[in-house]
């Protein structure tokens, strides 16, 4: 059975940090390209960063740009999404999710289209919140 389990997510004050890892499962990771989507209280899902296959190059959403690192590590069959410098405004329930087919670049940005954002597969998702 294909899975994404998400972990790692928390209660932590501005500033700090938190590594989410996306584990999965029934398939080869590294077959995929990865993204990473967050979901706010009252907001629209977004787009956060994402991994090519290709060459494993990675692409941030202009608010994280700097603070957020992501990075598969195959072996493992796991993504990570480190974030550091977290802000009130990161609060969210954070999903990984994989899509077969690579991700088109634009503007330094992958293209995530749609209600589904072209991805095939979903975790269901970890909280992040971010306050003091």
């Amino acid at each position: 059975q294909l899975q994404l389990v998400e972990s790692g997510g928390g209660l932590v004050q501005p500033g700090g940090s938190l590594r989410l890892s996306c584990a999965a499962s029934g398939f080869t990771l590294g077959y995929y390209a990865i993204g990473w989507f967050r979901q706010a209280p009252g907001k629209e899902r977004e787009g956060v960063s994402c991994i090519t296959h290709r060459d494993g190059s990675t692409y941030y959403q202009d608010s994280v740009k700097g603070r957020f690192t992501a990075s598969r590590d195959n072996a493992k069959n796991t993504a990570y999404l480190q974030m550091n410098n977290l802000k009130p405004e990161d609060t969210a329930v954070y999903f990984c999710a994989v899509r077969l087919v690579d991700f088109t670049i634009v503007q330094g940005m992958c293209v995530m289209p749609g209600s589904t954002h072209g991805m095939d597969y979903w975790g269901k998702g970890t909280l992040v919140t971010v306050s003091s």
